[in-house]
């Protein structure tokens, strides 16, 4: 599910995930069966809804106008990283590869890219792992639901501003948000050490019920149904989920001091803010790869792949011939041109997004999700800002036939985003999809940028 970026980060999480109903990261409420579902993006992750088993888009949130469409000039050829944007990258031995899948849930979402994740309080042995986290391309930072956590495993709070008060975050994912504690957490990944991490604690009881400021962003992500997963993991092209935009003011819909007397919105220091556990990392810090097979065009039972962590650190996360698409550093939108000349300007990779999101009138809609009579094959463009592109090549099938086949994975399932271009998980399966963090050295230049 796409999450949404501060102030301007976070236009593609909200939207896409949001705009399914089911995509990013997060649940929501759509009623077709194959729920959807989204998460990603900075400036609140937004989510998708729900159903009978898909999720919705995570864009993150779009600061301006939505993006039209209308004919737009031939994009240039994509190239290689020249020599000249190369940067330094430390090399690693650590192990960086997590197991990741998609399967059966509980919620019947399709297209759920699921991981395990394991927590401990900062410098000790006492660890616990939690399962069925959504890893989220489209969001920033790890939020685990309490209610996930073994009773009276005790993390430390993390403080609001300069003060004492312990922080409560908001997170807005498409068609909901999750509210809870920001505590402190060392977060291991295969073997990767993000220590005394920020996190967020979906409904932890120490911050109380959301603040009115949050609870009017929709649908209450604060349970395993509602979410779609016990936590989800936002792996995005940012460090931090608000970043500058609240080191110095409040922040509607994001940090606040809760006292005794309540929650009120507060400023959030860097360092106290809810974090990309990947660039906390000592190494194979500057991005990730998803690296997902094949699935045959009705669909899979389950899918196993990999989350690679690292660009260009180990052997088994060169970027070699993938196309580099720098993405915008303020917002990580990239841009998508569809073959029937339609511009979206606000458009994104999301993990977290359970479907492809997109507007075109001439495919049939049902409900939330296209239906079309027969398999559709579609064309498009993504262009980096700097005009870099790649063209793509992709199939809607209905998702009345899809569902009907009691898969789980699927590379052509689509909805309705009216606003922006949503590449979700479908765009994943049979590719090795690289996102950069912003202002981290990797073999092609510094982050944001996705390669595929």
């Amino acid at each position: 599910m796409s999450a949404r970026f501060p102030a301007i980060r976070s236009l593609p999480a909200v939207l896409a995930l949001c705009a399914v109903v089911a995509a990013c990261g997060g649940g929501s409420n759509a009623s077709s069966a194959g729920a959807a579902t989204s998460a990603g993006g900075s400036a609140a992750p937004a989510s998708a809804a729900s159903a009978a088993g898909a999720s919705a888009p995570g864009a993150p949130s779009a600061p301006s106008a939505a993006s039209t469409a209308s004919a737009a000039s031939a994009p240039s050829a994509a190239s290689a990283p020249s020599a000249g944007t190369s940067g330094t990258v430390t090399p690693s031995t650590t192990p960086n590869v997590m197991p990741v899948t998609v399967a059966a849930t509980p919620t019947s979402t399709r297209n759920m890219l699921m991981a395990s994740v394991t927590v401990c309080v900062p410098g000790t042995a006492t660890c616990a792992t939690v399962d069925n986290v959504q890893v989220d391309t489209g969001s920033q930072g790890l939020r685990l639901l309490a209610s996930a956590l073994p009773a009276g495993f005790a993390l430390p709070a993390v403080p609001a501003g300069a003060g004492t008060d312990p922080a409560g975050a908001c997170a807005a994912f498409g068609t909901g948000y999750t509210w809870g504690a920001v505590r402190s957490a060392d977060v291991k990944l295969a073997g990767e050490n993000a220590a005394a991490l920020p996190i967020q604690l979906i409904a932890d009881p120490a911050v109380g019920g959301a603040p009115s400021g949050c609870a009017g962003l929709g649908l209450a992500m604060t349970n395993a149904t509602a979410l779609r997963s016990n936590g989800i993991l936002g792996v995005g092209p940012f460090s931090a989920d608000c970043g500058a935009a609240c080191v110095n003011a409040p922040l509607p819909s994001w940090y606040y001091a809760c006292g005794s007397g309540g929650c009120t919105p507060s400023a959030q220091p860097l360092a106290q803010q809810i974090s990309n556990p990947v660039a906390a990392f000592a190494t194979d810090n500057n991005g990730v790869l998803i690296d997902l097979p094949d699935v045959p065009d009705g669909g899979a039972s389950a899918v196993t792949g990999q989350l690679v962590f690292g660009i260009g650190s180990q052997a088994n996360n060169a970027l070699g011939s993938a196309t580099v698409l720098r993405a915008n550093s303020v917002t990580g939108y990239v841009r998508t041109i569809t073959s029937d000349g339609a511009v979206y300007s606000r458009s994104y990779l999301d993990s977290g997004s359970n479907a492809f999101y997109f507007n075109n009138a001439a495919l049939t809609r049902c409900g939330f999700w296209y239906c079309p009579s027969s398999p559709t094959n579609l064309g498009a463009t993504i262009l980096g800002i700097d005009n870099a592109s790649a063209a793509v090549s992709f199939a809607v099938t209905s998702s009345s036939t899809l569902f009907a086949t009691g898969n789980w994975a699927f590379d052509n399932l689509a909805g309705y985003n009216g606003s922006a271009f949503g590449w979700g998980l479908p765009f994943f399966f049979g590719r090795r999809v690289f996102t950069a963090i912003e202002a981290q050295a990797t073999p092609a230049g510094n982050g944001p940028y996705f390669a595929f």
